[in-house]
């Protein structure tokens, strides 16, 4: 008789514990919503800058929603707009860009989907840092606007390599839109269930040298691409149970 309440009694603490585990877990959120703003960085010829050119920054905004899918990973579709600019004559070392004088500017109109990795499993958590990292592919659309009409001839001798890669160049129209592959790393706070914020660096490798609208005149063997810092707000909704157990209703 004791043997039959002890064990009636253990499963009954083991009935209830799986079932307040599946109320607590069935509230964890199921979807992503986020805008975000900040800059959009030039990277190509046309900047001195190793890591792009932080002279011509230009603002850049962006929209994503998605799914977590698990603690650990989700997947999210991003819609980015802004635009990007290059400059020679920013730099007044070494002395022949501000004599080659190059420039360019193309608005962004960017569409991508990506998988999401939260590094340390906190998709589902608060008040806690959680880095991430995602790639993916996407799809920009380009207006670009090159400008070369401070090219100083006197300065670059007609057969010289600029000068003759420069006709090269204008034999060769500039992408209207290329495929990209977007490289994510970010972090993320969640003040609440819902509400959370982000900091996320987006780096975009793309297939094209003519970004910026020079290629031969400038160095062919040095590609072009672009990336963005931005600031999100983030806001997690939708319900999913996280265990088997079923749900215990009183």
């Amino acid at each position: 008789m004791n043997y039959c309440k002890h064990s009636t009694g253990l499963l009954l603490l083991l009935v209830i514990g799986c079932g307040v585990k599946a109320q607590i877990f069935n509230n964890v959120p199921k979807w992503q919503f986020g805008v975000g703003g900040g800059v959009f960085v030039y990277q190509g010829d046309l900047t001195e800058e190793k890591a792009g050119s932080y002279k011509t920054l230009r603002p850049a905004i962006q929209i994503f929603g998605g799914k977590l899918v698990s603690a650990g990973f989700g997947w999210r579709l991003n819609v980015a707009l802004g635009s990007l600019e290059g400059d020679d004559a920013k730099y007044a070392e070494p002395e022949y860009r501000r004599q080659r004088a190059f420039n360019f500017n193309t608005p962004i109109t960017e569409v991508s989907g990506m998988v999401e990795w939260n590094i340390l499993n906190r998709n589902y958590a608060n008040r806690k840092l959680a880095p991430y990292i995602g790639a993916g592919v996407g799809y920009t659309f380009l207006k670009i606007e090159r400008d070369w009409s401070r090219f100083n001839n006197e300065y670059f001798l007609a057969n010289s390599t600029t000068a003759v890669g420069l006709n090269e160049d204008l034999q060769h129209d500039p992408p209207r839109g290329k495929f990209i592959i977007p490289l994510v790393v970010g972090v993320r706070y969640f003040i609440s269930d819902k509400v959370g914020i982000g900091l996320e660096t987006n780096y975009r490798r793309i297939s094209t040298d003519y970004l910026d609208g020079f290629s031969e005149a400038a160095n062919p063997k040095k590609g072009d691409g672009y990336y963005s810092h931005t600031l999100n707000v983030i806001l997690r909704f939708g319900k999913v149970n996280t265990l088997d157990c079923p749900v215990v209703k009183y």
